[in-house]
């Protein structure tokens, strides 16, 4: 695969077919994801240019997956802890389980009101779907940021990439500044 950046607006150019992974010296892991690192567009950059396969940095090698069976993958609902019904201790129970079995669950009854979710939600929809100045003006790496937009947290250190784009702000016990926060959330977390 060859990314190429071009310009400011950071253009991807991806060759190579879909269906094999990169080998030997004519690939450099470390330096495909540095360029896609540096366009500071992630992957939603990837999709706006026009790419229409994955590219080899999202790809697990089969030795990678060496090991993997169904049998490590949970089939059926996702676990859900209801803040409602339970003893604290109940439900640190709950999270702890799900947390080391499936590695997510759900959370009702926290008294979030729906419209505020959903109005969070539209918010970084718009943020996602905004434009690509915005997310490189705050795209970061550093995690004592309190507004970053990043892809992959653990891009450099993982096996393949994770497709995902992750915008960051802290909210508690000390908030980000609205003033840093992008336009299109800023009044979700504010109302």
């Amino acid at each position: 695969m060859r990314v190429v950046a071009a310009g400011t607006d950071r253009i991807f150019q991806i060759i190579m077919p879909a269906t094999q992974l990169p080998a030997g010296e004519d690939w450099d892991r470390r330096r495909e994801l540095q360029a896609f690192d540096d366009t500071k567009a992630g992957v939603k950059g990837l999709v706006d240019a026009g790419v229409t396969a994955l590219p080899p940095i999202f790809r697990h090698s089969p030795e990678s997956l060496e090991g993997i069976t169904s049998s490590n993958h949970v089939a059926g609902a996702i676990p859900t802890v209801d803040l409602s019904a339970a003893r604290r201790e109940d439900t640190v129970a709950l999270v702890r389980r799900a947390a080391g079995t499936v590695g997510f669950f759900q959370v009702v009854n926290h008294g979030v009101p729906a419209e505020l979710m959903a109005g969070m939600l539209e918010g970084v929809r718009r943020f996602n779907e905004g434009p690509a100045e915005a997310k490189q003006a705050i795209y970061s790496r550093d995690q004592a940021r309190k507004v970053r937009f990043a892809s992959n947290f653990d891009l450099f250190s993982s096996a393949a990439a994770n497709w995902r784009d992750t915008l960051f702000f802290h909210l508690a016990p000390d908030p980000a500044p609205s003033q840093e926060l992008p336009e299109a959330v800023r009044y979700s977390l504010h109302s």
